[in-house]
């Protein structure tokens, strides 16, 4: 648990570093490449400084394993095919990445934020239900009440006074903004189901060099201007951003996806909230009251 708990403190950290910048004239897309490269460049000297390429190969390997690592759920694959692995569901994971910012940023336009953002925190129903039924990851009855309590959470958090579900309009960006946020948190159990965590380092290389391609091309596309304030904010975000999925992934050696996604999401807002309030004088909501202590006792039944 002690994994989990520096990956959603990570996770808490961008989104007040994100709240910081939205009370200055900032450029979001600069910011997100300038994250992105951060969060590559890090994991790359860690890659080099750990030796990790000494052990790359021809794909061979790689492909005589996969039958067999497949059909059988105790296997993991060789430091070798690791890495083979972590290019490849890296690189997928950096379009779910980006791609769900975007149709963020689409469905708030079009659908607002509150509901928008319940769709992207909801995304972790798809690790937790894939997992239950590829894996069998099945939590206890008292798992079970925990984990609902966290999503009631985070629908609360989320959900905005004088909501009413008859103004759901679920059209594609709200669709594919729930999809996308879930594929981007399962790409981590992907990887972390079948390979040596060894070699994470290479999976979140890639995970942040392809969404720093894509992001980098917006940055062009839009002719953003190019400030120090927003390449300094965005090294800023890189590091936490890198790290949230660094101890996320190293956290699910030991917690079950249907547990510690919960968990994650939940615990962030905790510590959003006490972080707005500490930082930035923010007063708690009511709503957010109720939300935290939900949470509160969701964590408890959870770790039973």
């Amino acid at each position: 648990m002690f994994y989990l708990f520096l990956a959603t403190l990570c996770s808490a950290s961008i989104a007040l570093i994100f709240k910081y910048t939205e009370t200055n004239n900032t450029n979001r897309y600069v910011i997100t490449s300038a994250n992105y490269f951060m969060a590559f460049t890090v994991s790359l000297f860690m890659i080099f400084s750990k030796d990790l390429l000494s052990d790359f190969r021809s794909p061979s390997d790689f492909f005589r394993e996969y039958p067999e690592v497949m059909a059988n759920n105790s296997l993991l694959f060789t430091p070798h095919s690791s890495m083979i692995w972590g290019i490849i569901i890296g690189s997928i994971a950096g379009f779910f990445f980006f791609f769900s910012f975007i149709f963020y940023q689409q469905s708030v336009r079009e659908n607002g934020a509150g509901i928008s953002g319940t769709f992207s925190k909801l995304g972790i129903l798809i690790p937790m239900v894939f997992s239950i039924i590829i894996w069998d990851e099945i939590p206890t009855a008292l798992q079970w009440f925990g984990i609902f309590l966290a999503l009631i959470s985070v629908v609360i958090v989320n959900v905005t006074p004088g909501f009413s579900a008859k103004k759901i309009n679920l059209n594609y960006p709200l669709i594919f903004l729930f999809l996308l946020a879930g594929m981007a948190e399962f790409s981590n159990k992907i990887y972390q189901n079948y390979a040596l965590n060894a070699y994470k380092d290479v999976f979140l290389f890639c995970v942040f060099f392809v969404a720093f391609l894509i992001s980098s091309f917006f940055t062009r596309k839009q002719q953003a201007l190019i400030t120090r304030s927003d390449v300094l904010t965005g090294f800023a975000v890189g590091v936490p951003n890198l790290f949230s999925s660094y101890f996320l992934i190293m956290s699910l050696d030991t917690v079950k996806t249907s547990v510690a996604f919960p968990v994650f999401s939940a615990g962030s807002i905790i510590f959003i909230t006490l972080g707005s309030y500490l930082i930035f004088k923010e007063i708690i909501s009511p709503k957010n009251k109720l939300a935290i202590f939900f949470t509160v006792i969701a964590l408890i039944l959870i770790n039973l």
